[in-house]
């Protein structure tokens, strides 16, 4: 009970400094809200409707003035109303996660699965061409943005081979209402391919070293002499001590795996969190940016909970004399 009043204490005084600092940055965006609120239509807008729009948004008030009325409103459940999009902040968030959910759980698992099955065989085969064909991919998928492996694949798949959508979660006509399960998929794709390659190099490259060490260890001579080995001492020793840090660093990548989804939206017009966060960026949509900053934060800090408490449970498992 002590280490979750811990951790929830953590959470708070984080999302308060997030909070202050966001709202800081934003307000030395060249972006004027207003402007952009009214489009096209600004020249023939009257400098009353003009201030009469700024009340209503509260972009006539001092900066520290606006953050507390937002801070009131938060501390309430109300995070606001979006600009753009013309409905609560909380709606927004609700309804462009679950289309981005698909897409962030496809790549996390799909990654994981890839990064830690070409960790093992480089490990198996350390010092051999499989595991420098490995490392030499992984460090190349590493060093990679996001947004280049994406354009790629769309080059490739949508464009030179017609094969999978060109963007979007759906096909043109329908909605998240009417699109068949098999239409989300075969528009999931790319984009989850995109987005899995982002952390699958670092998890490989980290899942052997881990399986390097590990076959250093004694407990594995120990193994050894027991009459353990091949793939049998890979499996039930190696790998069992080796998937901790793997799975670790996993949860720990929710950050830089979202990062990446903002990339990824983008290039493939998919309609979730990441393409809103870039329209807020762009029309100066400070309510919305605010709110999305916010949950982000809170889903980073519990993927780091997450993985600072699999080390403990984990490490803890294999510390029983049943575990050799």
């Amino acid at each position: 009970m002590k280490l979750f009043f811990s951790h929830f204490l953590r959470l708070i005084i984080l999302l308060v400094l997030v909070a202050v600092g966001t709202f800081i940055l934003l307000s030395f965006s060249p972006v004027d809200p207003i402007r952009a609120y009214i489009g096209n239509d600004l020249l023939h807008v009257p400098p009353e409707q003009y201030a009469r729009i700024a009340a209503r948004w509260g972009l006539d008030q001092p900066l520290w003035e606006r953050f507390g009325h937002w801070f009131w409103r938060l501390l309430q459940g109300d995070m606001g109303y979006s600009m753009l999009f013309n409905m609560p902040v909380a709606s927004v968030i609700r309804e462009r996660f679950a289309t981005s959910f698909a897409l962030l759980a496809g790549a996390w698992l799909l990654s994981g699965v890839l990064g830690v099955t070409l960790g093992f065989l480089a490990g198996r085969f350390l010092h051999r061409w499989p595991d420098k064909m490995i490392c030499r991919i992984s460090y190349l998928l590493s060093s990679l943005p996001t947004f280049w492996i994406a354009m790629l694949l769309l080059a490739l798949f949508a464009v030179r081979w017609p094969v999978l959508p060109v963007c979007c979660a759906w096909d043109p006509g329908n909605n998240a209402g009417t699109a068949l399960l098999s239409e989300r998929l075969r528009h999931l794709v790319l984009p989850v391919c995109a987005l899995s390659l982002l952390g699958m190099g670092q998890i490989a490259l980290h899942t052997r070293e881990k399986i390097a060490s590990v076959m250093k260890s004694e407990f594995i001579r120990f193994a050894r002499a027991q009459g353990d080995k091949g793939w049998s001492l890979l499996r039930h020793q190696v790998l069992r001590h080796a998937i901790t840090p793997a799975l670790c660093l996993q949860f720990a990548s929710l950050g830089e795996l979202m990062g990446g989804a903002l990339l990824a939206e983008k290039v493939f017009a998919y309609p979730g969190l990441g393409q809103a966060t870039i329209d807020a960026g762009l029309r100066g949509d400070v309510p919305l940016l605010m709110g999305i900053v916010l949950f982000c934060t809170l889903l980073v800090f519990a993927g780091n909970t997450i993985s600072a408490w699999l080390v403990v449970v984990l490490n803890r498992s294999l510390e029983r004399p049943d575990a050799l």
